[in-house]
């Protein structure tokens, strides 16, 4: 096959993009995809709760490192603040508040295994076939300009995405009252083991009078 200046020197088409000459980029998107997956499986399979939290850290580490690849720079680093910065430490803040166990938490397993693989393989499945669809025939220009600027990026959100970037704030919301509605929720024993404090707090200042 001739080079592509070549080719275009000799009047002959350019031959255009195809999977069997991927690039560096492409093979370090695919190597990095990869990594986030495993992360990502591991973080719904492991059952110490911490070491969940610490797994979901390197698979939305790993996104974010895609959209460095795909040159949407603005978005990338979006995903590290809101996600990593905030969706993250709100999730291990929650831990904390509730007294999770620091090692294996057998009661963290759920019966219900095969329906929740059933419906993560059809849900990535859908997710594959609507992606595949719509950017059969689009190829990125790694080389040009970035795609994910921050004017591009908030052209297409506010005149296409209002809606459900709306929605997902209130998600977030939903997200922070539940973590606090959760880290004050306590069992009957720790409400008896307080009452005893309070009652051992009251019978020794009662003493020092």
């Amino acid at each position: 096959m001739y080079p592509a200046h070549l080719a275009a020197a000799a009047g002959a088409p350019v031959p255009g993009p195809g999977f069997l000459s991927p690039t560096g980029v492409e093979i370090a998107f695919l190597l990095v995809g990869l990594g986030t997956l495993g992360a990502a499986v591991i973080t719904v399979t492991t059952k110490q709760l911490v070491h969940a939290a610490l797994w979901l850290v390197v698979a939305l580490g790993g996104i974010a490192v895609e959209y460095l690849l795909l040159t949407a720079e603005f978005i990338a680093w979006v995903q590290v603040l809101i996600y990593l910065g905030s969706v993250v430490v709100l999730l291990l803040f929650g831990l904390m508040f509730t007294k999770a166990p620091i090692g294996r938490s057998p009661d963290a397993d759920s019966g219900n295994r095969r329906v929740a693989l059933g419906v993560a393989g059809t849900a990535g499945a859908a997710l594959v076939w609507v992606v595949v669809d719509a950017f059969r025939t689009t190829w990125i220009n790694l080389d040009g300009p970035a795609q994910g600027s921050t004017k591009v990026s908030g052209e297409i959100l506010f005149q296409h995405w209002v809606l459900p970037f709306e929605a997902l704030s209130v998600l977030l919301l939903a997200a922070l009252i539940g973590a606090i509605v959760l880290s004050r929720r306590t069992t009957p024993a720790e409400d008896a083991a307080d009452a005893a404090d309070a009652a051992a707090r009251a019978g020794g200042q009662e003493e020092q009078r």
